[in-house]
Parts: structure tokens; C-alpha cells; sequence
């Protein structure tokens, strides 16, 4: 679950007006990327995300596409190499291997009760109330990174970073460091506030599923 919960502290997406020359502070790149989040009710996109375990020194990756539209509504597909499926309705969380013919079902946690990464999720996040920014030395060429540190402690990760275009302020990727490692993500083909229905976010259980919950 935990690359669903470090997604929703990343749904600025496309925010116009940034100086390219002049880095920008990191509370005012953090405001900038609440601002327009505020204002992002949906939006799907492809992705890939690499695992580095730091014990055993190995690195995987996967790929998939993703949907989300708040309150607590999401699906990720993960297409290579294995399939897999987090789907989130609202109120339960599915966490299906077709391989195994596998199916855990979460309820979701109420808001009181989330970690401060899946409030963003619900829209009762704020990235300078919850995060203390920072703006790291290394700062790619067309891409802003923002370093975020949970305020309160968290069970699913230490550390976020945000990475960002220069020019549109786009979401281009997320690292999370916990205890295990790092997971990064890469994301392409962006599209936000479509109108996605509910209906998008229902799960049905194929037959000859084994539940567990």
C-alpha cells in the first residue's frame, strides 16, 4: 500500500509560471504546488516505479498506468512485470494478484486516523503545514526537486521528494525513503480534472477469488 499512499502527496500537476533561471524558495515552490493541487479533482497518468531494498542491494521495477479522483478513489494498474491491482472505491481498498487469484481487502482509514501522505488524497492536506520543504543541492536541468519532511512521524516512509518541469511545474517524480530503501517514481502522459466517474473506481471480484481481509 504504501506506493498509494506516497502518490497522494503528488497531485500538483501542471502548474503554470515558473521562473526557470532562479530557483524558488522551497516554502514558496510548496505553496505554489498546494495551490494549484487544491484545484486538481482528478487525473490519470502512466508510470514506473523502481525499488532499491537497501539489505539485499537489489533493485526491481514496475510499470503501469494510474487513475485518481478525490475523495479516496483510485486505481493502479500494474501491467509489467507482474499484474497486480490497488483500487480504492471510497471506502475499502482492493489489493488484487490475479496470478494467485488473491484478493485482501483494507478499509481505508478515517481522516483522523490516515498518515499525513493520504490526506492529500482526501483534499485535508497542506504541504507546509504537514511537510517541512527544503530545496536539495541537487537540482537536474529542467526539473525542480522539492524535499519534503514529515512533521509527525510516519510508519510508511521517513522522506518524500517532489520532482517538478521548470517551465510548467509538472509532476515529473516521486522518491520515498523508509526503512526498507528508496521507491522512485517516474510519470508520463498526465492528464487532470477529466470527469472521471465513480464507477471508474468500482472493483469487481472475478470468480474463484480467494478473499482475504
Amino acid at each position: 500500500m504504501r506506493p498509494l499512499l506516497a502518490l497522494a502527496t503528488a497531485l500538483a500537476l501542471g502548474l503554470p509560471g515558473a521562473a526557470q533561471s532562479q530557483a524558488p524558495s522551497a516554502p514558496d515552490l510548496a505553496r505554489r504546488i498546494q495551490a494549484h493541487y487544491d484545484k486538481v479533482a482528478d487525473f490519470t497518468a502512466d508510470f514506473s516505479v523502481s525499488y532499491r531494498y537497501e539489505v539485499q542491494q537489489q533493485t526491481s521495477v514496475e510499470r503501469g498506468d494510474v487513475k485518481v479522483k478525490k475523495p479516496n478513489r483510485m486505481r493502479w494498474n500494474y501491467t509489467a512485470p507482474d499484474r497486480k491491482e490497488f483500487v480504492a472505491d471510497g471506502s475499502t481498498l482492493y489489493i488484487h494478484f490475479p496470478q494467485d487469484k488473491s484478493l485482501r481487502l483494507t478499509p481505508l482509514p478515517k481522516a483522523g486516523d490516515a498518515p499525513v501522505a493520504l490526506l492529500f488524497l482526501a483534499g485535508k492536506g497542506d504541504l507546509l503545514r504537514d511537510f517541512v520543504p527544503s530545496m536539495p543541492a541537487d537540482q537536474p536541468a529542467g526539473e525542480w526537486r522539492l524535499a519534503l519532511t514529515p512533521k509527525a512521524r510516519q510508519d510508511d516512509y521517513t522522506s518524500l521528494t517532489l520532482g517538478v518541469q521548470r517551465d510548467s511545474l509538472a509532476l515529473t517524480g516521486l522518491v520515498m525513503v523508509d526503512e526498507m530503501g528508496t521507491q522512485t517514481f517516474r510519470f508520463t502522459k498526465f492528464q487532470a480534472n477529466l470527469g472521471l466517474q465513480d464507477s471508474v473506481f468500482l472493483f469487481k471480484i472475478p470468480k474463484g477469488t480467494e478473499i482475504i481481509k
